[in-house]
Formats: C-alpha cells, structure tokens, sequence
C-alpha cells in the first residue's frame, strides 16, 4: 500500500479496491508513519469497523517512544515490533512475524488463510 488511506481502502474493499475478494487478511502490519493517514489513525479505524476489528494488527515502526508504543496498545493494537536496521533482519522479522500470525495462530472466523 503506498499510504494509510488506501490501506483503508483495500481493507474496507472501497473505492479502487471495490472488486476486492471478499474476506480479511490473517494480519495487518501497519508502520507509524505511513503518509496521508498515519499508522495509529489507521489503527483506530480498523478497531472501530466491525468487519475489521477483530483482526490481529501488528505495528511495525521504527518508533521507540513510549508515547507511541502507549498509544497503539490503547487503541487495541496485538504486538509493537520495532524495525531492525539491518535490512536482512527487517526480513527475517517480518518472515517469523508472518510464519506466527498466518500459519501458528489460530485466526478469527472470515480470515482469509493463504500459504506458500
């Protein structure tokens, strides 16, 4: 997703994602500062929408400030990750963090499950 706005908007299937498959992912990985809407307003939206919150959300952020750790998990958030700054353990980070969320814990019904 290039912002927070059109991440709304493939999750609520609107606007150019209307013709979306019907479902919701296994997870949302959001980032603090995505441009347009930033990561917490997308947060609260998503535990706002009944078709969405339930969903597990991840923030993955290069935020180490408390305020803003405080904050997703008052808004409903289920793990803070921060980012490495090695890029190969960025990858292996988000490659655990997916192996978890879509394959060892058990999703809520509607989830949309895709391996391999």
């Amino acid at each position: 997703m290039g912002d927070g706005a059109e991440a709304l908007d493939y999750l609520r299937r609107s606007g150019r994602h209307g013709e979306r498959e019907e479902g919701n992912p296994a997870v949302i990985l959001l980032d603090l500062k995505m441009p347009r809407v930033d990561g917490l307003e997308v947060l609260r939206a998503l535990k706002t929408d009944a078709a969405l919150r339930n969903v597990p959300v991840v923030m993955l952020t290069s935020s180490r400030e408390e305020s803003d750790l405080v904050e997703s998990y008052r808004l409903g958030v289920n793990a803070y990750v921060v980012k490495p700054v090695d890029f190969s353990q960025f990858v292996y980070a988000v490659k655990e963090l997916g192996v978890f969320w879509a394959v060892i814990n058990e999703p809520p019904p509607g989830t949309i499950r895709r391996h391999g």
